[in-house]
């Protein structure tokens, strides 16, 4: 029996004028729907809701006892709407505005929703809530995006080249180009088994260099923390064993939407990142990580610089955990800093 649901949106026009025909999205809830709403999004690569649970938990910020919280997927997870659970060849190319577009149809039309107290999310999750806050500016009091940015930036964007790169080679294929897919006479054609192991395996070598920082590595977290016996063995069983757990063509649809990421493309900001900004009405606590090498404190700076007086708060996590200080839960320490700096932010 599956632990989630999901909701037909029809078919779904996106931002490209593609679309994705008897379009679905997954979702799953936590507490009564009478409580306060909060607005809880998935990230890359996270293969199912469930994922995003390690928040949630009556001793947490997030208790379903007091909070209505709902998990929606991104399309492309494999749960929504993605390119391993539909015949769509190639999957097209789908957006943060397309997703939150989607997540906004199930939270008023389905679960009834007409406003949430709060959106929040880790990495992806992040950017989903940034977008959620300039798309439906009114429709949240507050915003905690942790680990994450309003726009990938350029640097990340280079990053994502990497591993796009990594993962296509092993079909003999290259980059088309930056948030362009990969060499056409190759997409959207079937992967072999060989292929598509050889490609994730690499995928997971590249991600190794950048999920955690510099520091955890020279303490060998991995060892003493994580319980990995050595370097070569976190590779194989903790970066290739999550990345031989995806779908290659999935990675590829939420990559683009990742690498594509950009809250001011968008009515009525017109490409101007500041006013998108400046656009933003909900309380926000942006929350990055010390040693993040996806999304450095200085992006953020930037972003709640951007902001209008009064709206946004900068506090950064204190962790050598890099990226994985926002999640998944297997920093202890850090999932206390954050839970604490959500409650205090909460009964503000």
């Amino acid at each position: 029996m599956s632990d989630y649901e999901t909701y037909d949106l029809g078919d779904l026009t996106l931002e490209s004028g593609e679309v994705i025909p008897s379009a679905k999205i997954a979702y799953k809830t936590f507490g009564d729907p009478k409580l306060p709403a909060i607005i809880y999004p998935t990230w890359y690569s996270g293969p199912v809701i469930s994922d995003n649970e390690w928040l949630i938990s009556p001793s947490k910020t997030l208790n379903p006892s007091t909070y209505f919280i709902i998990i929606p997927a991104l399309f492309g997870n494999s749960q929504s709407s993605s390119p391993s659970n539909t015949s769509l060849s190639p999957f097209p190319r789908v957006t943060f505005y397309d997703n939150v577009l989607a997540q906004h149809t199930l939270v008023t039309k389905h679960l009834g929703v007409k406003h949430a107290f709060a959106v929040l999310g880790w990495s992806m999750g992040a950017g989903q809530t940034y977008q959620w806050a300039t798309q439906y500016p009114e429709f949240m009091d507050k915003i905690a995006p942790f680990c994450g940015s309003a726009r990938c930036s350029l640097h990340n964007q280079v990053f994502l080249e990497g591993v796009k790169t990594a993962l296509v080679a092993a079909k003999g294929a290259a980059s088309a180009g930056i948030c362009k897919g990969y060499t056409t006479e190759s997409e959207g054609k079937g992967w072999t088994k060989e292929q598509a192991e050889t490609g994730l395996k690499a995928l997971g070598r590249v991600y190794a260099g950048w999920g955690f920082s510099q520091a955890f590595y020279r303490q060998k977290l991995y060892e003493s923390v994580l319980g990995f016996k050595d370097l070569e063995t976190f590779m194989t069983d903790f970066w290739e064993f999550w990345a031989l757990s995806k779908s290659p063509e999935n990675m590829l649809t939420m990559l683009h939407t990742w690498q594509s990421a950009d809250c001011s493309v968008q009515h009525p900001y017109n490409n101007n990142f500041e006013a998108a900004m400046k656009g933003i009405k909900a309380k926000a606590l942006v929350l990055p990580s010390k040693t993040d090498l996806y999304f450095p404190p200085e992006d953020s700076e930037y972003e709640v610089e951007c902001m209008s007086e009064g709206v946004g708060r900068l506090e950064v996590f204190p962790s050598v955990w890099g990226h994985w200080a926002g999640g998944p839960g297997q920093s202890e320490g850090d999932v206390e800093w954050l839970d604490q700096k959500l409650r205090e932010f909460f009964a503000e």
